[in-house]
């Protein structure tokens, strides 16, 4: 399953990291969210859920703990992901930019990318509109 949201924030991330970090967050609580309305629907979930993330500083981040230095300006609510990978309800996985699905729906392709990334989602390109 592939989700994609765009929301303005109301502050600014100091690095990428944080802006993955934050992002990660809102993912990890749309999907609990979902784990609780499927349990509604008595729908089994395995445990724990993959999350990829193309950034390996982030995965660090929501799986150590004592990370300190590095994490000591994010907001105390952010580090709801690492309670949930600590929990065993997600766990996170690297994925490399090159292969990040999402890609296709929010950035700007070259070619060779965008009809690869629509193989992989089993998407048959449409041929070029001629000039």
């Amino acid at each position: 399953m592939v989700s994609c949201k765009t929301k303005k924030h109301e502050t600014v991330a100091k690095s990428s990291t944080e802006a993955e970090y934050r992002s990660l967050s809102a993912t990890t609580s749309e999907l609990e969210w979902l784990s609780h309305l499927m349990n509604d629907f008595h729908i089994p979930l395995s445990l724990p859920i993959f999350l990829f993330c193309d950034n390996k500083a982030t995965m660090h981040i929501a799986a150590n703990p004592v990370f300190h230095e590095r994490t000591k300006h994010l907001r105390i609510d952010y580090h709801y992901t690492r309670d949930k990978v600590l929990e065993g309800f997600i766990q996170t996985f690297h994925v490399s930019s090159k292969e990040q699905l999402a890609d296709i729906m929010i950035k700007p392709l070259g070619e060779v990318q965008h009809h690869y990334l629509c193989a992989r989602l089993g998407l048959v390109a449409s041929p070029p509109i001629p000039p």
